[in-house]
């Protein structure tokens, strides 16, 4: 399936996809079980770190490649070489810019931009830049959005996020038999389900983690939504070191030879060995990076809305932790160090309007926090993290510059970014929860209070190519994800989300890929 840009671009191909995470592998398994008569290419600029590709990197049983693939996703600027690739190192350091191992930040300076009273920037942006996106790094929690998070001009998204589900092999009840989770849900609902329905109340998080016939637990990434259907589906490539720098635009016809606005042409494709650049002709061209990148694309290749870029979307974030009490004693739980440790538990404390924050409870290598003690019982120490849902603002934007490029040679980006008086409020919510939960739980670990991370560390962004049902100026593409006035071009990932939510972002996002390559495979049947 991948390819080095040594072998050759194709000159032309149906479906041209920019960028391999998860959302970009939803379209090409979506595209290749519905219509494999078409030929897909998908371009990642970041290079090849596992086989299959796509891999989370914490199930590269080698301890020497997996710090190697971390290293290799950090883009133009990666941490030196001796740098820990634990991601629970200083993961609740208290700085202004936090950097997880696998990811790298914006450079000091344009992510602050020009600030005025009140701004804060958003100091610990980041991005991965690797086959498999973010997707080889996170920590697989699935929910589904509730209440105020669900985009509500959306009938099937249900259905969707069931394929989801499919895609992403989401479970519930694979970690739910940890030591003590059960315990830690039992606690929690008695503190916290005492105002909430029957499908907000305290549960087991869903997951993207799938149990091996050996019985251990892997992360599941990238590599499971491309599933073997993709890799297998001879009309599909995937290309590694392959930057797209525009997306190529046909302004005089559409394909049924009307007068009339833009349609895509294709994309032109950097390979990133040898600096060359090719033109590869595409009918349908979906952009799949980042909430950061996506944007950032389009501004290049010209494509501007009103509202590209805006209503940047972080989900403020704060975390704790505790030792739980009055627990019985358990024999340590075995573990190699790949995947998911036995010991790890997931707890989710829904978003509800009345309560606009999510919980994530965790244990053991699954927590925010890192652990106290070596031997202490698998399970008993537990992270909790709380994140807020970010009142939208069309001022929260990401402004890119004409006159300046980026590592890659892209518009460089300025966040323009800050926390509102409801914010603000939210955010105590959330800090008078946190610590409602962690008091039925146990004991604080030490004499620190919640910390709430800088902005950016949350890694949810969303919303800068927001959907929305009408073309108004207010949003970027349409409820199929194919953006305004521009036949073919489609955009994906967290940042089509577009209402304000408090969940992980990556099955709703995951969710919308599914709805426009059906939507592409429905044009093509």
């Amino acid at each position: 399936m991948p390819r080095s840009p040594s072998a050759g671009f194709p000159a032309a191909v149906d479906v041209a996809i920019v960028g391999s995470g998860p959302a970009g592998a939803a379209y090409a398994r979506v595209l290749s079980e519905r219509a494999p008569q078409l030929r897909l290419a998908v371009f990642e600029a970041g290079p090849l770190i596992s086989d299959p590709p796509g891999t989370h990197v914490k199930n590269i049983a080698d301890t020497e490649r997996r710090a190697r693939a971390q290293r290799d996703s950090e883009g133009p600027r990666p941490l030196a070489r001796a740098a820990s690739t634990d991601t629970m190192d200083d993961y609740a350091a208290d700085r202004a810019r936090l950097q997880r191992p696998g990811t790298f930040l914006l450079p000091s300076g344009p992510w602050n931009g020009p600030q005025g009273d009140g701004d804060t920037g958003m100091p610990a942006a980041a991005m991965s830049s690797n086959v498999g996106g973010m997707g080889a790094h996170w920590t697989g929690a699935c929910p589904r959005p509730g209440n105020g998070e669900v985009i509500g001009f959306l009938p099937e998204l249900g259905a969707w996020l069931d394929e989801a589900e499919r895609l992403l092999d989401v479970s519930a009840e694979v970690l739910a038999d940890a030591p003590f989770a059960d315990e830690v849900r039992k606690r929690l609902s008695v503190a916290l389900d005492h105002d909430r329905a029957g499908d907000r109340q305290v549960q087991a998080m869903p997951m993207a983690v799938r149990r091996t016939a050996d019985g251990r637990s892997l992360w599941c990434g990238a590599d499971t939504v491309f599933g073997d259907v993709t890799r297998d589906n001879p009309r599909f490539e995937l290309f590694a070191e392959a930057l797209v720098t525009r997306v190529v635009l046909d302004e005089d016809e559409d394909r049924d030879g009307r007068q009339g606005g833009p349609s895509v042409r294709g994309v032109r494709v950097r390979d990133r060995r040898t600096g060359t650049e090719h033109e590869v002709a595409a009918r349908y061209v979906v952009v799949a990076g980042d909430s950061l990148r996506t944007p950032q694309l389009l501004h290049a290749s010209g494509v501007r809305p009103a509202a590209l870029g805006r209503h940047l979307n972080d989900q403020p974030q704060l975390v704790y932790a505790v030792r739980m009490r009055d627990l019985p004693d358990l024999p340590p739980a075995a573990g190699d160090g790949v995947g998911v440790s036995a010991g790890s538990g997931v707890a989710w404390v829904p978003y509800t309007d009345a309560h606009p924050y999510h919980g994530q409870v965790m244990q053991l290598d699954a927590s925010p926090v890192p652990l106290a003690d070596d031997d202490l019982a698998p399970g008993s120490v537990v992270g909790l993290g709380w994140f807020c849902a970010k009142e939208l603002r069309a001022e929260d934007r990401i402004a890119f510059r004409d006159d300046e490029v980026d590592g890659y040679g892209m518009p460089a980006m300025e966040l323009h970014y800050r926390l509102t008086e409801a914010d603000l409020a939210a955010i105590d919510g959330a800090r008078t929860e946190i610590l409602r939960a962690a008091a039925a739980l146990g004991e604080p670990l030490d004499d620190t209070p919640p910390l709430l991370f800088p902005a950016g560390a949350s890694l949810h962004y969303q919303g800068t190519v927001r959907m929305g049902d009408t073309d108004d100026g207010a949003s970027v593409c349409d409820p199929t994800s194919q953006v305004w006035g521009v036949r073919g071009l489609f955009v994906a990932g967290n940042g089509v989300i577009p209402t304000a939510t408090a969940c992980n972002p990556t099955l709703t996002s995951v969710a919308l890929a599914v709805g426009g390559a059906r939507s592409i495979a429905a044009a093509e049947s």
